[in-house]
């Protein structure tokens, strides 16, 4: 009998304990919940925050430097617009201009191949317009000035052609070095927001200046590796086409040359018979 009064009290001793610890638990669950709230509420993860900048509105706060950078972006894409309808083939050398001036040499109608080429604006048509131009007022000239007037002719067109490329090539240096400046603007404002004493506002500045001096890089590099790759691509396209160039003038000063010694060998007949 007295065993089971002991069991039936430790029982409700312990029915009486565990109680009290649900109701601990409660209590402190209670208080607990406004004070997560409130640090919820006063997180920086709150509604309040603002929005995430877009990538337009970094670049127009990426700092001066980004206007001529911009510029630059603009006048190399025109150029590589400009160069891909200029310098080919056809612009150069065509075959129908060379066909038609071979058989206009080969009859010695050299002024309805001056005619040709005043309609034509092909690289090669200008040189031998130059030529032929030389040729027709000066009928008893030398053929070694009519083949220095097309070398003279033939490098001119050469050298245009190198250094209307060569515009790449400097947009493609310039770009970088503009990228670095604007960057050590952002570092120096960096440093500034750094060392200043604006409590928390100082890394928000800090921020601000590294995503500046990043932005100008990168915005640098974008401008300028696209360049240099165009401008090597048009060095090699331009380099073809001026030994295409000059296989041309080549061809065109051996006619000459070919009616040349058939006019120096017809000298003599015409004055022995005049003798």
């Amino acid at each position: 009998m007295d065993s089971r009064i002991c069991i039936r009290r430790h029982a409700a001793y312990h029915y009486g304990t565990f109680g009290m610890k649900i109701l601990a638990s409660l209590i402190a669950a209670a208080i607990a919940t406004p004070l997560l709230a409130q640090s919820v509420a006063s997180s920086p993860a709150a509604p309040d925050m603002p929005h995430t900048k877009t990538i337009l509105d970094a670049l127009f706060k990426a700092g001066p430097v980004m206007i001529p950078l911009f510029l630059l972006s603009i006048f190399s894409l025109m150029l590589v617009i400009v160069y891909l309808m200029t310098i080919r083939r056809g612009a150069v050398v065509s075959p129908g201009y060379m066909a038609t001036a071979d058989a206009l040499l080969r009859k010695r109608d050299y002024l309805g191949l001056l005619a040709v080429s005043n309609r034509h604006g092909e690289a090669i048509a200008r040189v031998v317009q130059k030529v032929l131009d030389f040729t027709t007022k000066n009928p008893n000239a030398d053929f070694q000035l009519v083949r220095e007037i097309a070398e003279t002719e033939g490098t001119r067109v050469a050298s245009s052609l190198n250094n209307r490329v060569i515009y790449l090539a400097d947009i493609g240096m310039i770009a970088p070095l503009l990228g670095l400046l604007g960057t050590v603007f952002g570092i120096i404002g960096s440093f500034g927001a750094l060392g200043s004493d604006l409590g928390a506002a100082r890394y928000v500045l800090l921020s601000q200046g590294i995503s500046q001096a990043l932005i100008n890089t990168a915005a640098g590099l974008t401008i300028g590796i696209p360049a240099m790759m165009f401008y090597a691509f048009f060095r090699g396209r331009a380099q073809r086409l001026i030994s295409d160039l000059e296989a041309a003038c080549t061809h065109v000063l051996a006619l000459l040359s070919l009616q040349y010694n058939k006019q120096a060998e017809r000298t003599p007949v015409l004055l022995e018979d005049e003798f």
